[in-house]
């Protein structure tokens, strides 16, 4: 069966980008250029553009045009529970951490209703973004009740609070409830992440375990939207 003419397109567009031909966050050519160089329908490009866009090849950018994103995505798995620290070492890049907050304060209303607790607690507030290879790519909002972490540092923080957690502390973090959601960006993001003109960010709120079941940290961890795939296994059940 004959290949039709937007697949062809797809393919070839696809093939340079993995090859390294098209390089990341290069924008590609316009819809009528585009029209000319394969010379076939505005309807065919549109077609092959929004299957490049659905499987993560190219970002639409409105009132910009479409750009490449980079295949080497990191990975980042849906169901575990895994520090940026773990991600990070297995890429081989030169990462680091930005402490923007660190401090003891008062739950307010939306953390009080996120760990489930009353004004009175104490919870440390801590608010990070991820560099990789030079890009703030990651801002996490990190909110940890003081009665189950009775003592962190800006050291501690600027590397890995869960190793920190686990191997000082022994405490056993279980479980996570997770949702995810695509945002536009707040204040904040555009403070502390490099959004290189992408007005959507990859959004995870975590609700955090220990393995008595007692909710001990909520986190918000704001992605970039070029920068991570997020997988997950699935099996069916009969």
């Amino acid at each position: 069966m004959r290949e039709s003419k937007y697949t062809q397109i797809y393919e070839e567009l696809a093939s340079k980008i993995q090859n390294g031909q098209m390089k990341p966050n290069t924008k590609l050519p316009s819809e009528s250029e585009l029209v000319e160089k394969y010379e076939t329908s505005r309807e065919t490009i549109r077609k092959a553009l929004n299957l490049l866009s659905q499987n993560g090849y190219i970002q639409k950018i409105k009132g910009k045009g479409s750009f490449v994103l980079d295949v080497r995505r990191f990975d980042f798995p849906i169901s575990g529970l895994v520090s940026f620290k773990e991600i990070a070492e297995k890429t081989g890049k030169p990462w680091r951490t930005i402490v923007y907050e660190f401090e003891v304060a008062k739950a307010d209303d939306a953390i009080q209703q996120h760990l489930g607790v009353k004004g009175t607690e104490d919870v440390w507030k801590v608010t990070r973004s991820r560099e990789m290879d030079g890009e703030r790519i990651i801002l996490d909002k990190d909110y940890f009740l003081k009665k189950y972490v009775p003592h962190l540092t800006k050291d501690i923080v600027q590397g890995s609070i869960y190793e920190y957690l686990e191997r000082d502390l022994g405490l056993k973090i279980s479980f996570a409830k997770k949702e995810i959601s695509v945002d536009e960006p707040t204040e904040d993001d555009r403070a502390f992440l490099d959004l290189n003109g992408y007005e959507y960010v990859v959004v995870v709120k975590n609700y955090v375990y220990l393995e008595d079941a007692s909710l001990f940290q909520y986190t918000e961890s704001r992605h970039r939207l070029d920068k991570f795939r997020f997988i997950e296994f699935a099996r069916r059940r009969h």
